[in-house]
């Protein structure tokens, strides 16, 4: 494969291609240390992260609610911050320097969280049962919180980087190049499935069960071993230099077409809009659109816009090309889609936090045995359940669904988004049933394993009746995440790509909050009712499953508002923006005419 992309890129050099034959594409030569970064770094980060919530209420003695919000918080920060990264990688630093600043960033923060746990002065006394228990002092809650700021600044930019940063090693003009893209985008998916397994079992397990300072330890080394694996690859990378933000566009024609809302498009014949590519430009040539058209004002040419003699405007401030604004209606375009993933992600985000104090509170034992599965740990069987349908679903469902529908993939990404949000549902439907069985059996039966200490009584219902809502959630994971990751990447242009990355954590980073604020909301109005807080310290007094059927019904009103925005979207480059632009020239030739 490497031979053949080496022949390729010598032979595009020989006819005169517009390839720098100074790029040397070294492909799958690399993917070692990128894929090595990729596996310890997801191990360190994930391995700290997926048990925080216990820690935060174990070992710093935060309440429930407390430390969900902290969680909530932090992750809706966190992947906000990609949108900082992505811009500071394309507009300044380019995605090498992005990636070597913010994998020490985050070694740092994993190693900061991980003294929080060693130094008894760096965390508050053990909380003994039935005792008062003694809160973080400021001091101490400032350390973590310099930890959790440094995994910000790491997230921020290797989250939307590191992806980009390894189909830039690749060449896109061969065969064997945009081959081996894809097989990086598989074995970055799932290097992180593997990753979320060996941290929410092997990793826990320790945190839980032997040591907290351990088991935050085994991280922080794991994220010292991505950083020295990353800068042994350094000479033999490919490190695209930043060439400008998109961001700089966007704005541009935005702030034009303001400029311009007064002119009447009718009054010029499409073709006199202003039509220009740059030569050396990454972006695919984009067809016109009739979707949002007050942009097209942007590029009507006044007779005050003067032309560049290579054919760009003088003032990109008050004339931009047809192509300019296609970018910016295939950002508009995409940008209902992703308020639908937000309030999709509210259900994944419930079965990340909550779940784990459900789990606390059933029987954790596995048969007769004396081993109990950590609370935290029960997310891995939404992460098994996606594992074994994605190779069922490409390999079976998929050629079946070609045969039937004659499309590409069997059915459209939009589609297989709508199929995510419906197991969402069934989910949350899942959930409310079987916390509702959980309660009652701990009311009317509780265990002889006594109490979780400031939780409540321990149900006998087995752990194990978790395992279905975790496995729905897991197939609308497969469904819907996946399908969202390759929509953004498809259908954004190519120098958007690494907003395109950022823009799927802030989805995450927006149902991060919207819970949050769902989780302050109801327990701050159940509080004041007869009946007391639906979501208490102890969760047996309260009523989660209510909880639940609210979070149901919003995916139900969310499902109806995908399949509209669904049933408007327009994908990039399709036939139909053929018909379209046929359509807009027509009228404006019959405008032109008088008719």
């Amino acid at each position: 494969m490497e031979k053949n992309e080496e022949e390729s890129l010598l032979k595009n050099e020989n006819n005169g291609t517009d390839n720098d034959p100074k790029v040397n594409y070294r492909g799958w030569k690399v993917m070692p240390f990128i894929i090595g970064n990729e596996i310890f770094e997801k191990l360190g980060a994930i391995g700290t992260l997926s048990n925080l919530l216990v820690y935060l209420t174990t070992v710093f003695n935060l309440g429930n609610i407390t430390a969900t919000n902290i969680i909530n918080i932090f992750n809706g920060s966190t992947n906000f911050a990609t949108l900082l990264g992505a811009f500071s990688s394309d507009a300044y630093f380019g995605r090498y320097k992005t990636l070597a600043f913010c994998t020490l960033a985050s070694f740092l923060g994993l190693l900061v969280i991980q003294l929080t746990a060693a130094i008894e002065k760096l965390h508050p006394p053990h909380c003994e049962e039935n005792a008062i228990c003694q809160g973080p002092t400021e001091k101490q809650m400032t350390f973590l919180k310099i930890g959790l700021g440094l995994l910000m600044v790491g997230a921020a930019g290797i989250r939307p980087c590191n992806l980009a940063f390894g189909a830039d090693q690749f060449n896109p003009n061969t065969d064997s190049g945009k081959k081996g893209i894809n097989s990086f985008f598989n074995w970055y998916f799932f290097t992180f499935t593997i990753a979320q397994l060996v941290s929410l079992t092997i990793i826990v397990y320790i945190q839980s069960n032997v040591s907290w300072s351990a088991g935050l330890g085994i991280p922080a080394a794991l994220m010292l071993l991505s950083s020295v694996i990353f800068f042994m690859g350094s000479k033999m990378y490919v490190k695209v230099k930043p060439s400008g933000s998109p961001v700089t566009s966007i704005v541009q024609v935005i702030v034009v077409a303001t400029k311009k809302r007064r002119l009447k498009l009718s009054e010029y014949l499409y073709p006199s809009l202003f039509n220009y590519l740059a030569p050396k430009s990454t972006n695919s040539k984009l067809p016109y659109t009739y979707q949002f058209r007050f942009l097209d004002k942007a590029a009507i040419m006044t007779p005050q816009d003067q032309i560049n003699p290579n054919g760009s405007a003088t003032d990109p401030w008050n004339l931009c090309s047809m192509q300019q604004v296609e970018e910016v209606k295939c950002l508009l375009r995409v940008l209902p889609i992703w308020v639908s993933a937000i309030l999709y992600h509210v259900v994944i985000v419930q079965q990340h936090t909550i779940l784990v104090f459900q789990a606390l509170l059933s029987d954790r034992r596995i048969g007769r045995s004396k081993f109990m599965i950590p609370g935290a740990s029960y997310y891995v069987f939404l992460m098994i359940s996606m594992t074994l349908w994605l190779p069922i679903y490409d390999r079976k469902v998929v050629p079946f669904l070609q045969r039937l529908t004659r499309k590409e993939g069997g059915i459209t990404l939009l589609q297989r988004m709508g199929i995510g949000i419906f197991f969402s549902i069934l989910s949350m439907l899942v959930s409310a049933v079987v916390e509702e069985h959980r309660r009652t059996l701990a009311l009317t039966k509780p265990l002889t394993l006594g109490m979780e200490t400031r939780k409540g009584a321990i149900s006998s219902m087995s752990g194990l009746w978790l395992i279905p809502q975790l496995a729905l959630a897991g197939l609308a994971e497969a469904f819907m995440s996946v399908a969202q990751v390759e929509f953004y990447y498809k259908q954004f242009p190519e120098n958007m790509r690494s907003i395109a990355g950022s823009l799927y954590y802030c989805g995450h980073a927006g149902s991060s909050y919207l819970s949050s604020m769902l989780i302050s909301v109801i327990h701050q109005t159940t509080a004041r009712s007869e009946t007391g807080s639906w979501l208490p310290e102890d969760l047996n007094k309260g009523r989660l499953d209510n909880f639940y059927r609210i979070i149901a019904a919003l995916e139900i009103m969310n499902l109806g508002y995908f399949v509209l925005c669904a049933k408007w979207y327009r994908y990039k480059g399709t036939d139909n923006s053929t018909i379209e632009l046929d359509k807009v020239t027509k009228q404006s030739e019959r405008t032109a005419n008088g008719v």
